[in-house]
């Protein structure tokens, strides 16, 4: 039986913590970095945990 697939799209976007919860790094981070003030960018840079209801339909993708 061939190994399943995890989804990569989602695997770049998401990390598993040791618990068991989800991370995500919050978006606009990626670009225009310059015209963000510091405290704009201390505040995106923090990552957040997925809802409940978001993280289960992300395990399924990422095979956990």
């Amino acid at each position: 039986m061939p190994k399943m697939k995890s989804n990569s799209a989602a695997s770049k976007r998401v990390r598993v913590t040791g618990t068991g919860k989800l991370m995500q790094v919050g978006s606009a981070m990626r670009h225009n970095l310059e015209h963000k003030s510091a405290r704009k960018r201390r505040a995106l840079s923090a990552d957040s945990v997925l809802a409940k209801a978001q993280s289960k339909n992300i395990k399924k993708m990422l095979n956990k």
